[in-house]
């Protein structure tokens, strides 16, 4: 079942980003039973003058086009239908839109369609377009529901049951904080409440864990319309929202990376930098962070090029960095300046000897590597509620200079290859200035024996 909790909901958009597309419901015989106020604003009819009337009446079919029995047919055959299409203006000029028509299903296996015409002018004119009306203009996937005044869900696609994995039998005549308890819901009928009293079109993301992401979180974006009867009142809300987590964690990693260029390496210390680089990761990117060099660094000496190939002796580590969204849970231990012995055969040895990235997106410490190589470090993960973790070489030119390792243990979502592609991006920062501080350390080591 879809989670929406622990999942703070987005600020609003913009309003330059709203869809401005039109909005129509028909019923099954081409019937207009709802009409949106962006309708009216682009085709010039009110909802009084379309509704209960047939879609031919402002879709006039072309010379070539098929009747509406068949065209009808075609669109139940395909649960759909996306094309260009030129719609007519109540002053009578024609207007070319890309026209999308999509299935929805109500109880007792009834349906209905959603029509949804944006203006193909508009593009040319550097108009911004929001996430939904980019996904209407590319034909990618749009789950589409409709509520009642009540806010109960009337109407529901087959696509939107496949965004949040809940099937959509159990939509009808429930409201979302009946589905999703929590936050979000709230917020989001918090949202459709305004919209069916008159205000503008609304648009807010907010995060889904469907389960056949294996417990990864999608980030959606909605629209919500308001949909009006035949006098104008509000008939109900109807919502369509696209899928943009892609684009969501572009944007979150573009805001972390400008923040590093300015947070980590403000100085030429080794340790004070380590301890920006945890600092600006929790809780950006991880609600634990640690950052440990090799013993010899932070006495501005590099480290062997074959660190940990050594038999007997294991790595030697220096704590440089501590972050923790609550530092109570890494015991007393994860103090700075602490002495860390690496064990040469574990996940932490082998990225310091490798120079390669460790990603465990579902943390076991209770059998296998964690057990066998360090049952004390184990058992202390344990405690701290890590499940999921990054262990990140620092590298320098040719020299490993240390690890950082990032945890999640409140944030429910498991780490995922993009995370480790950013941690690796922010440690690549840290480690060039990291190289910069060892280099100029090296160079008044010099000087100061010169003088002597």
């Amino acid at each position: 079942m879809t989670n929406t909790d622990h999942a703070p909901l987005a600020e609003p958009v913009s309003p330059r980003e709203i869809p401005d597309s039109a909005i129509a419901m028909l019923d099954g015989e081409g019937t207009v039973v709802g009409w949106t106020h962006a309708a009216e604003q682009l085709v010039g009819y009110s909802a009084g003058e379309v509704v209960g009337r047939s879609a031919a009446h402002v879709l006039p079919p072309g010379e070539h086009a098929p009747s509406a029995s068949a065209f009808a047919e075609q669109c139940r055959a395909q649960e759909g239908w996306s094309g260009t299409v030129t719609v007519r203006h109540r002053d009578g000029h024609a207007i070319e839109m890309t026209l999308r028509i999509s299935l929805l299903w109500g109880q007792d296996a009834g349906t209905r369609w959603l029509v949804s015409v944006t203006d193909i002018g508009t593009l040319s004119s550097g108009a911004s377009n929001g996430a939904v009306r980019e996904s209407l203009l590319a034909r990618s996937p749009i789950g589409i529901a409709v509520y009642d005044p009540q806010l109960r869900c009337t109407w529901v696609s087959d696509v939107l049951e496949r965004h949040v994995g809940v099937p959509r039998d159990r939509w009808f005549g429930r409201r979302l904080k009946d589905l999703f308890p929590g936050f979000e819901a709230e917020a989001l009928e918090s949202v459709m409440r305004q919209v069916l009293e008159g205000g503008p079109t609304k648009v807010h993301e907010y995060r889904a864990w469907p389960p056949a992401d294996r417990g990864r979180a999608r980030v959606f974006s909605a629209s919500f319309f308001c949909l009006q009867d035949a006098e104008g009142k509000a008939l109900g809300v109807c919502s369509m929202s696209v899928d943009v987590t892609g684009n969501r964690r572009a944007r979150e990693r573009l805001a972390i990376l400008s923040e590093a260029s300015t947070r980590i390496g403000s100085t030429l210390d080794l340790m004070q930098t380590g301890q920006e680089l945890a600092d600006l990761a929790v809780p950006l990117l991880a609600d634990i962070a640690v950052v440990d060099l090799v013993e010899s660094v932070p006495f501005g000496l590099e480290p062997s090029a074959r660190i940990g190939t050594t038999s007997g002796r294991g790595p030697v580590l220096c704590r440089a960095g501590v972050a923790s969204i609550d530092l109570g849970v890494l015991g007393l231990t994860a103090v700075r300046e602490e002495v860390i012995h690496v064990p040469p055969t574990s996940s932490f040895g082998a990225a310091l000897r490798t120079g390669r990235s460790h990603l465990e997106p579902v943390l076991d410490t209770h059998a296998g590597p964690w057990v066998d190589h360090d049952p004390t470090r184990a058992q202390k993960v344990r405690d701290s509620g890590i499940h999921s973790l990054m262990v990140v070489p620092i590298r320098a030119r040719r020299c490993v200079l240390g690890l950082a390792v990032f945890g999640r243990s409140e944030e429910l979502t498991p780490f995922q290859d993009d995370d480790l592609l950013l941690a690796e991006e922010l440690v690549t920062r840290a480690a060039l200035s990291l190289d910069n501080a060892l280099q100029y350390a090296r160079q008044r080591t010099a000087a100061l024996t010169l003088q002597r």
